[in-house]
């Protein structure tokens, strides 16, 4: 078992490896006075999982009962949300209760948020079942809803007590899912570099998958630990996430959150390169190894089709939009780019 401790507003350990979800009990009955628990999951998940969990933690002496919402990032929404405070509400969970969010990046972000605005805040822990959730959105206290206008546009930071990475669920997962959070790790390569780099390059095995798990976390970690609320370094996770994201909302999510990343990566990669901020080199090494995961830039959707969608990304401030570039492997930084010159920067035109 890895595990790598996150020194934020909130202390906590993100714990990776196999049959970590027998230790939920134990690790929350360390943290956690033993109240009333909501498992929040989607109707995936809670076939494979969650009866499971109950059990279990029920055996353990909390009181847990289960929320459960239909799948899909089309449901990360302010009716999802609501509908979990309801339960909180009629379930008599005070502050002294908590939910453990049990599934992908839509459950946590959407749990989350949930625990962070009930009471004014109740503690919840993570516990993803998969690549993306596991090595990206569980850490780091981020939590959200979308809105008709784009994607998290409601939120709030709220660290978890606990994140609890069980790697087995990942045999559960269908081959693109296990692609989707690649997307997330080939970020983290590009941003650290390093030995994370290196092992993505030479090719994930058995051998280094679990170093690699822990070595996605610790980039994220370290980032969060210098800017915990995002007001500068914390950009640097969004690395592809506005050309991502705006890929994700005109493709009406059919495109997947990490797909939809690695895309936004590559995209502004080329575009690094065009603008003589990334050498032809470096930039040829990170499309090359995009491509070795199966990455593509989906030609169907042109980057002059991104533009009015990223009009609602968060990273906007006024008319300009803080982006992040790759300047070489491992050196990444943000760039204030001016809304009357997106469409040279972005597009050449």
């Amino acid at each position: 078992m890895k595990s790598v401790r996150v020194n934020a507003s909130r202390k906590y350990d993100v714990s990776i490896g196999a049959g970590l979800l027998n230790e939920i009990p134990s690790v929350l009955a360390s943290l956690c006075k033993k109240g009333k628990l909501l498992v929040v999951t989607d109707d995936t998940v809670d076939r494979l999982y969650a009866d499971r969990v109950l059990a279990a933690l029920n055996e353990r002496g909390f009181e847990a009962n289960k929320f459960v919402f239909p799948h899909g990032e089309q449901n990360k929404t302010l009716a999802t949300f609501s509908n979990i405070l309801d339960t909180l509400a009629d379930c008599g969970f005070t502050r002294t209760d908590g939910i453990v969010a049990l599934g992908g990046g839509v459950t946590g972000d959407v749990a989350g948020f949930a625990a962070a605005t009930y009471m004014r805040g109740i503690y919840y822990a993570q516990v993803p079942t998969t690549l993306l959730a596991g090595i990206d959105s569980s850490v780091g206290g981020k939590t959200a809803v979308d809105l008709a206008g784009g994607k998290n546009l409601m939120g709030a930071f709220h660290q978890p007590v606990a994140v609890i990475f069980d790697t087995d669920t990942l045999k559960t997962l269908p081959k693109e899912y296990i692609q989707d959070g690649l997307g997330e790790g080939l970020k983290y390569a590009a941003l650290c570099g390093g030995e994370l780099m290196e092992i993505m390059e030479s090719g994930l095995n058995e051998k280094n998958f679990e170093r690699f798990l822990e070595l996605c976390v610790s980039c994220k970690r370290d980032i969060v630990e210098a800017d915990e609320r995002e007001s500068g370094v914390r950009r640097l996770l969004n690395l592809g996430h506005t050309l991502g994201h705006a890929l994700e909302k005109v493709s009406d999510f059919s495109i997947s959150h990490g797909k939809a990343v690695a895309d936004g990566m590559m995209r502004i990669t080329e575009i690094a390169v065009k603008n003589k901020l990334l050498s032809a080199d470096d930039g040829e090494r990170m499309l090359s190894l995009c491509k070795k995961y199966g990455m593509k830039i989906h030609a169907e959707y042109p980057t002059e089709a991104l533009l009015e969608p990223i009009k609602s990304d968060k990273k906007r401030a006024g008319d300009k939009l803080h982006l992040v570039i790759p300047r070489g492997i491992g050196k990444c930084e943000t760039l204030t780019v001016a809304q009357q010159d997106w469409r040279t920067f972005f597009c050449g035109d």
